[in-house]
């Protein structure tokens, strides 16, 4: 199975071309190397809830993706946002995968405590919040690498019991 994913980085300077989104990087090596998927967008928008909030719409209901990744924006910092923009768009929360990515993480990095990103269902769209440094996205995203293809066929409508 080909996961079609896209990747959502939330940055103000990323969008201003100030800073390479080397996290995206990551994500796109993880996804096609690991998981058999196919990047079929990305995009990096500023720190603002609602271009968050329209470039998860337009990659769940337009590109309609399996699997949105975002990355950036989870922190405690008070331009970070995403996890609330999340919270707007999606219909269901997934709150057992964002738990597994923390505790996995916490075990070697106390601060991924501090990490507030949440997962949930848009549609027939998985929508997961990474970090925004490239070790934090490797980190979180490996912790719950095996169990993306169960969670895709589900969300997907395509599991078979």
């Amino acid at each position: 199975m080909v996961w079609r994913t896209a990747i959502l980085t939330a940055s103000d300077k990323g969008a201003r071309g100030e800073r390479e989104d080397t996290s995206a990087q990551v994500i796109r090596e993880l996804v096609e190397e690991e998981l058999g998927g196919e990047i079929v967008e990305y995009r990096i928008v500023p720190d603002e809830q609602d271009d968050i909030i329209a470039s998860l719409i337009e990659l769940t209901d337009y590109f309609q993706a399996d699997l949105v990744l975002t990355t950036g924006g989870t922190e405690l910092a008070i331009r970070d946002v995403t996890p609330e923009a999340t919270r707007r768009v999606i219909e269901r929360e997934v709150p057992g995968i964002a738990e597994a990515m923390r505790a996995t993480v916490m075990q070697k990095n106390r601060a991924a405590m501090l990490f507030r990103g949440i997962v949930g269902i848009r549609g027939r769209t998985l929508i997961v919040n990474l970090p925004g440094s490239p070790k934090g996205v490797h980190e979180h995203l490996a912790a719950i690498m095996d169990q993306l293809p169960e969670a895709l066929l589900m969300v997907t409508g395509q599991y078979r019991q």
